[in-house]
Formats: structure tokens, sequence, C-alpha cells
């Protein structure tokens, strides 16, 4: 990785020993003006493109498949913003598209947006003639630290989040930095939530950073944000590369997601991923404080790193037998007992497994308002 904050750095995803799962490995590339350079990533065979993008990306969208159309016949699938896009009939849509149009398997589908895009973009690009070329591009924090690398993707239902999906890699992760330049605060704050997740779970160095200096972290134009950044997908290449299906290693990305996801699925997904983990992992610091495995000093460093983000760290006291409910049908879930990724100490995470209901209530209480 480049020292440098205005060269492209490189980062692999994919170790030799996971290639028979997961492919070869590929590529997450960051730095500025990359969107320029996405024909490079598609490959020789490649005859039709597919975009996948929503409204915000709008005007970004319609310059790269001009960029494009020397080469390629290019479609444009304009798709709901956040999760609004990951349901079954915006994919059902998107498949008419490559239908209607005959996208055969040599064929590519690049996801142009936010982490609900690329997430819907790879369940495409899987399940398309069991699976074209894909590219991302993703837009928000949220989606160039974790959902558009790891090839894990899918879609909501009714009963929860992400509960259909598959394991697909892209064949390229384009993050320009360039995208987040416009973007709200709040965005850059929400996206914030699985930065600090790395370095919670192993990477303190990032703790260390948004530490000193939360202002000159949260700005995309330093080099104190783009060095959290590379921390975070690098930590997410090492996992991934270890563990693509999540047969173990990578199931330590999950802290703050089991409860994270109920709160999301209780707000009918308006609130943002990165603030509903927030409150899931401070209600995990606060289930491993009390289960005698979390110093007090740790668990008030959660709370003290995600304040200074902004981000929320409670949640209504009265809507646990609804997250419950919802956590019990999560598939993190095995033979019908709960799974929390909990920490040991900062950077040190492991597995918590079928824990009380009285344990589990009185956690909550903790994060309860």
């Amino acid at each position: 990785m480049t020292e440098s904050n205005t060269e492209a750095s490189t980062i692999m995803v994919g170790a030799p020993a996971s290639a028979a799962e997961g492919g070869e490995g590929y590529p997450v590339v960051v730095g500025r003006g990359l969107v320029d350079s996405v024909a490079d990533q598609l490959g020789p065979k490649v005859r039709k493109v597919l975009i996948v993008h929503t409204s915000t990306v709008g005007a970004r969208a319609v310059a790269l498949r001009e960029s494009l159309l020397d080469h390629y016949e290019v479609l444009i699938a304009e798709v709901p913003d956040a999760e609004a896009a990951k349901r079954v009939e915006v994919a059902a849509f998107c498949w008419q598209v490559m239908g209607q149009s005959d996208f055969s398997r040599t064929d590519a589908v690049i996801g142009f947006g936010g982490g609900a895009v690329t997430d819907l973009a790879g369940f495409v690009a899987a399940t398309w003639l069991r699976g074209v070329r894909l590219v991302q591009i993703p837009t928000s924090v949220l989606g160039m630290v974790d959902a558009a690398v790891g090839g894990k993707n899918g879609i909501n239902t009714a009963e929860g989040k992400n509960l259909v999906g598959t394991f697909y890699p892209p064949a390229a992760v384009l993050c320009d930095l360039d995208t987040l330049d416009d973007l709200p605060r709040n965005e850059i704050l929400a996206g914030f939530a699985e930065i600090v997740k790395a370095g919670f779970i192993q990477v303190p160095e990032i703790l260390d950073i948004v530490e000193a200096d939360v202002d000159a972290v949260t700005d995309p134009t330093t080099p104190q944000f783009r060095r959290v950044l590379e921390l975070a997908i690098e930590m997410k290449a090492r996992v991934v590369g270890e563990d693509f299906k999540e047969a173990g290693l990578r199931e330590i990305l999950n802290y703050g997601h089991t409860l994270g996801h109920a709160v999301e699925h209780a707000e009918r997904y308006g609130w943002r991923h990165g603030a509903a983990v927030s409150v899931g992992m401070m209600f995990a610091a606060e289930l491993a404080r009390l289960n005698g495995r979390l110093s007090d000093e740790a668990v008030d460093r959660h709370r003290r790193i995600l304040e200074s983000l902004t981000l929320p760290v409670s949640y209504p006291v009265g809507r646990w037998n609804t997250l419950l409910a919802t956590m019990q049908r999560d598939k993190k879930t095995r033979s019908g007992m709960l799974r929390f990724i909990v920490l040991d100490d900062i950077g040190k995470p492991t597995v918590l497994e079928g824990p009380d209901a009285s344990l589990l209530f009185a956690a909550y209480q903790e994060i309860g308002s």
C-alpha cells in the first residue's frame, strides 16, 4: 500500500487457500479518478454492461455510461436509495432489463452507489445465468469498507435483513474518493461505524487515530481519513481471504450486527446501517462486560468513540421483545441458539453462543433509553 495520499493503492482480497471457494482474488483499488478506469476491469470478453445505480449518483452514472459507449452496449438500471433497493422486486427489475437485452454469461454488471446498491448488484450478478462478471464502485464510506468488499451480498425479506443472498466475489472494487467529496456529513459519520468496528475487533490503530482528531479523520480529503479507510479494508481483506464463506474467522465481522440488524428491521430500514450497528456494538460491549469478559474501561471507550462520531448508543427500552424475536430469525442463529460476537478485550473478538435470556435482557437495559 502506498503512503501517498494522492496515488492509487491496491489491496488484494483472497488468499491462495481460499481460491477454490472464492476465485484467485481480486483488487480493491483506493484513490481518486478511478471511475474513469472501470473499463480496465471489465475484461476482453464483455460486450454488454448493466450499470445499477441510485438517483443520487445519476449524473455520474450517465457520465460513466457515455465513457463506455465506444466499446460496449451499456444499459442503466436506476434503483431506489438505501435498503429499499434490496428487495426481490428490484432484483427482478434488473433481471428483466438483462433478459430483454440478451445478457450473456460473458457480460458484466457494475454496482455504482452505496452499500445497498453494491449488495443488490452483487446478488443480481451472482444469480443471472449463475454468475456474470461484477465490478463494484462503492460511493459511500460504508460501501468502501464493508458492503462492496468480501463477496457477500443479499436482499431483505419481510422476516429480516439479508436472509436471501450469495457469496460471489467481484472482479474488482474501485473506491474512488472523489465520490465522497459531496456526501453529507451524516453519511460520512454513519459509514464510520464499520471503520471503528474494524478497530474494535482487530486494528486498534484506527481507534487511536479517531480519538486523536475526530474532525480530521472524518474529512475525506485528509491523510487520516485515507489511513483508517485503508486499514479497515485491509482488515476485511485478510479475514475474507482466510474465510470466504464465513465458516469461522469471518464471523468476527458481525460485531454489532446481530442486534444492529434487528434495529434496522424494527425501524423498517429507516435508520442508516451504521447507526444501527453502533447501537449493536454498544449492546455487545455491555453483554461482554456483564459476562465478565470486557472491562469497564473498554466499554466506556466504545461509548466515547461512538458518541464522538455522533452515532447512537441507545435504543428504546420497551422495544426489547420485538428485537429479540427478530434476532431469533437472524441468519447467524444456529440450531435455535443466538450467537454474538463479543470482545475479551479491544482487538480480541470471540463468540458468545446461547447466552442466558436474563443476561441479554440485562445488557439491553444498559443501553435502553
